[in-house]
């Protein structure tokens, strides 16, 4: 029918808008985030755009989903704003004749939400935890950025460098305090690179500088002055911790019999089936009187997806703490929602039955 392939443009138009907009919101607020940690120093500056990737992976669920709901109620909900829904009842049309067209645009959509849930977002969450292990073995130089002070793993050395010069190897305007034996020493030097012994040590070596040593609280220090100074820079090899729930297979997760692993198993198999019921949700609530308010739907979509995503995060939580099992969780909270939509289509064709009666 005309009025489909019509709401079909309509839906990928809308849909490829929003999705826009909330992935936009998303990288922003993920990227002002992992700056902070690159400025306080607990991240790697060069590593900021791989963590990006990882995060917007792992986002990807949860945006197709608001899009899909979205892109639906926008686009009924202008089509009852420019009275086109009452031509289209007038001819006869129901309201249910509107669930083939949703369908047939959330379908690939709900198997898209589905693959990412299931298989890539758990490959993104895995992949960000193994980079980060290799962002903690590198050396305590590494993660130096010019302005910022860093303190090495062990708490006993500062450094800080005005600029980094050439390839990076070469630093200028250095800054370097250590507390060695209970003697407080601070080095500050106009240069300094990186050397390689011959059996493979590492040294930050400063030239043109001085050291000043002392003990905290008394007034005795010595000054040296030195023309070239070695500090050795120990290598370091993080040790990788056990992966997390969110990191493992699906297939993992149904081998596995602990509450946790099952609380994971409810959160991605509820998303592709929040997507789809989100989606038919839409075309209820996206009736819009055009004599009265334009924000009330809006309102009450907002509310009910609020409430629906709520009570898949609690109960997740309680599939964790052992209160009720997976499968009890993912038909409790789809189901009601399921009786939300049926009351809410009942409600409105009702509404529409009195109308023409009426007429």
């Amino acid at each position: 029918m005309i009025f489909r392939r019509t709401l079909l443009r309509e839906f990928a138009t809308s849909a490829a808008g929003v999705f826009v907009v909330l992935l936009g919101i998303t990288l922003t607020t993920q990227f002002i985030r992992y700056l902070g940690q690159a400025a306080a120093g607990t991240l790697a500056v060069d590593a900021v755009a791989a963590m990006l990737s990882f995060s917007a992976l792992g986002y990807f669920p949860v945006l197709l989903t608001l899009t899909l709901f979205v892109s639906v109620l926008m686009t009924l909900t202008r089509s009852y704003r420019d009275s086109e829904m009452v031509v289209w009842f007038s001819a006869g049309v129901s309201l249910y004749a509107w669930i083939r067209p949703v369908l047939a645009f959330a379908v690939p959509l709900v198997l898209t939400v589905a693959l990412l849930s299931l298989l890539l977002s758990p490959w993104s969450v895995r992949l960000a935890e193994e980079y980060r292990v290799q962002l903690n073995s590198r050396d305590e130089l590494s993660g130096v950025a010019p302005g910022v002070f860093r303190e090495s793993r062990h708490a006993d050395r500062v450094f800080f460098v005005e600029q980094i010069e050439g390839d990076g190897n070469l630093v200028a305007n250095v800054f370097v305090r250590s507390l060695q034996h209970q003697r407080e020493g601070v080095m500050v030097a106009r240069r300094g690179y990186q050397e390689v012994a011959p059996n493979g040590d590492r040294f930050l070596v400063l030239t043109d500088g001085s050291r000043y040593e002392g003990t905290p609280g008394s007034p005795e220090f010595r000054i040296t002055r030195f023309e070239r100074y070695a500090l050795r820079i120990e290598a370091y090899e993080a040790k990788p911790g056990l992966p997390s729930v969110k990191s493992l297979d699906t297939y993992d997760l149904l081998r596995l019999r602990t509450p946790r692993a099952r609380a994971e198993l409810t959160w991605r198999i509820g998303l592709p089936i929040s997507a789809l019921v989100l989606s038919l949700l839409a075309i209820p609530l996206s009736f819009v009187n055009p004599r009265g308010g334009r924000s009330l739907n809006l309102i009450l979509a907002l509310l009910i997806y609020l409430v629906y995503s709520n009570c898949m995060s609690m109960v997740q939580a309680w599939v964790a703490q052992g209160r009720i099992s997976a499968f009890t969780g993912i038909v409790g909270v789809h189901a009601s929602m399921l009786l939300v939509l049926a009351a809410l289509f009942y409600r409105r064709v009702a509404v529409f039955s009195l109308r023409r009666r009426s007429a």
